[in-house]
């Protein structure tokens, strides 16, 4: 809800500070008053393009700023923070200021903004309803939403069950179309990976093959030299002459006799040739397993060696194929496999797809239908509620028509297509709204739709300008009942040169023209109840302290605000 603007160097405005309330608040003054400033200063605020010709003259800018009290405003709130700003119990502040060199400049909160943001906020906060250029309704998507609206709790609970069958068919046919789409890819990437694997399979490589094969490669390669080092070694250790006395083991056995004969008299020789002794065994044992060793080399030849030398070949060109190493591809070997497992079960999922796509797609037309059911129920219901309040605001024979036609395709709000039209007279076409329509006429056409969209939708303030454009008399007053009306659902503000929708006022505010040799000014100040009357008898006749017209005020304001 507006509860304040504060205008300065505006039009004629010099200096004016404007209070709102809830309920109906009207705005009256003599023709050239400013009262178009009013409107003008509030279009600044929500972010309309600014005119430096509307600077006070002799002035080098203007400002207007705002405030609204907001009850229920999380999303308002949400979008001030990501702009940097913070709202505090709820009161918004909108400030915009305009200079003669062209420049404007915005804020939210005292914080600096785009013009952009104000116009993004001022969405969320008023309705304008006046020149055509400010329908509300005036888009496709605006209309199918207050349509929606209308049709009630049954039509909400119907949408959402729509809203998630349409996000899990948009899963499935997503995902079923990236299948499809790779599918011609996996085959061939199935393809080279089972001719890698059969390749693997049949090399059946081995954990640690390729370093035994080294090993043994490089032993076949130094055969003879081998030989030679553990025959000599043998036969130093043990020689196999048994004549021999120069191996280790004889020279050993020499000595160890020679300190166990004379230990007898000294200890410490005996613990000689127990080392001797030990010694001994540890030599026994490498000279028999040099001997295994030099039987192992004699069944050795060229050809294993060649043979050794094949594998080791076939080995290296599967691992510049597969691999970095030999251990990453013996790795492939299994990352192949299941990767191909994979590839060939994509098959099997494209089929399940299908189905589950094709059945949840089933589900989505019968909830659409159901969709296109509930609206039709509903415009037709809305169709009969605006043009019957078009009737009581001087516009005979016009009626709303609210079509529900198929859409291309489905959405996220089914595959309705919903246009709002006015038809001017029975058998006219319908034209979409603001179409052949005068200002005064579009407003009224807009007063007769918001107050039937107000029993199930909350838009937090309304503002009509010439809404009484071409009515009097008891259309007029039709008028401002109906505005009454909507103010019990919204705070609305109403710019009017009538008396008799000025009398179902909660709220009366006046611009005052003050005029010298210099310059002229206008003021804007809050009607008590006599004030009401004086300015409800100057609209009737221009006479403000005649005494019928001011009996005539009376009478309206009574007969306004008699239930």
């Amino acid at each position: 809800m507006i509860e304040e603007i504060n205008i300065r160097d505006l039009g004629v405005i010099a200096e004016a500070t404007l209070e709102f309330k809830p309920g109906l608040t009207v705005v009256t003054g003599e023709t050239g008053a400013g009262k178009t400033m009013v409107l003008s200063a509030l279009g600044l605020l929500l972010g309309e393009r600014a005119d430096i010709s509307s600077i006070r003259k002799g002035q080098t800018q203007a400002s207007v700023e705002g405030r609204w009290l907001l009850a229920n405003s999380q999303v308002i709130q949400d979008r001030v923070a990501e702009a940097g700003a913070e709202m505090t119990e709820g009161e918004l502040i909108l400030s915009r200021s305009l200079s003669n060199e062209g420049r404007s400049k915005a804020s939210v909160c005292s914080r600096a903004a785009s013009v952009g943001l104000l116009a993004e906020l001022g969405e969320q906060l008023v309705v304008v309803h006046g020149q055509s250029d400010q329908v509300r309704l005036r888009s496709a998507t605006a209309q199918r939403e207050a349509l929606d609206q209308f049709a009630g709790q049954e039509f909400e609970k119907a949408l959402r069950n729509y809203r998630e069958t349409y996000e899990a068919w948009k899963a499935l046919a997503t995902r079923l179309e990236m299948l499809q789409t790779q599918l011609g890819n996996r085959m061939a990437e199935a393809e080279s990976l089972r001719a890698a694997v059969d390749e693997l399979v049949a090399a059946n490589l081995q954990p640690n093959e390729f370093e035994e094969l080294a090993e043994k490669a490089l032993r076949l390669t130094h055969l003879e030299e081998l030989r030679i080092a553990a025959e000599t070694a043998h036969e130093a250790i043990s020689s196999q002459d048994s004549g021999s006395v120069g191996d280790v083991l004889s020279l050993l056995s020499t000595a160890k006799r020679s300190l166990e004969q004379m230990a007898q008299h000294d200890s410490k020789l005996q613990e000689f040739a127990d080392a001797i002794s030990s010694s001994a065994i540890v030599l026994r044992e490498t000279a028999t397993d040099l001997a295994s060793y030099l039987a192992s080399l004699e069944g050795a030849s060229a050809a294993e060696l060649e043979r050794v030398q094949e594998r080791r070949a076939q080995i290296n060109a599967l691992i510049r194929k597969y691999g970095v190493d030999y251990e990453s591809t013996l790795a492939y070997s299994d990352s192949a496999s299941a990767r191909l497992l994979e590839l060939d079960s994509s098959t099997d999922e494209i089929d399940r797809l299908v189905g589950e796509t094709a059945a949840c797609f089933e589900s989505m037309q019968s909830l659409a239908s159901e969709l296109t059911k509930l609206r039709t129920e509903a415009a037709r219901k809305l169709e009969a509620e605006v043009s019957v309040e078009l009737q009581a605001l001087a516009m005979p024979g016009a009626s709303l028509v609210v079509s529900v036609q198929e859409a291309a395709e489905f959405g996220s709000f089914g595959k309705d297509a919903v246009s709002i039209q006015l038809s001017s007279y029975p058998g006219a076409d319908p034209r979409p709204l603001g179409k052949g329509a005068s200002g005064g006429e579009l407003s009224r056409i807009m007063l007769a739709i918001e107050v039937v969209l107000a029993k199930t939708e909350q838009v937090p303030t309304f503002i009509f300008d010439e809404v009484d454009a071409g009515v009097g008399g008891a259309a007029a007053i039709e008028i401002g009942r109906r505005l009454a009306q909507l103010a019990e659902q919204a705070q609305v503000i109403v710019v009017t040169h009538l008396a008799q929708v000025a009398a179902f006022a909660n709220h009366h505010l006046r611009v005052l023209k003050k005029t010298s040799d210099e310059y002229t000014s206008s003021d804007v100040v809050t009607l008590g109840f006599d004030e009401r009357v004086s300015e409800l008898a100057r609209m009737l006749s221009g006479l403000s302290e005649s005494e019928s017209a001011l009996e005539h005020a009376r009478e309206l304001i009574s007969l306004a605000h008699t239930k």
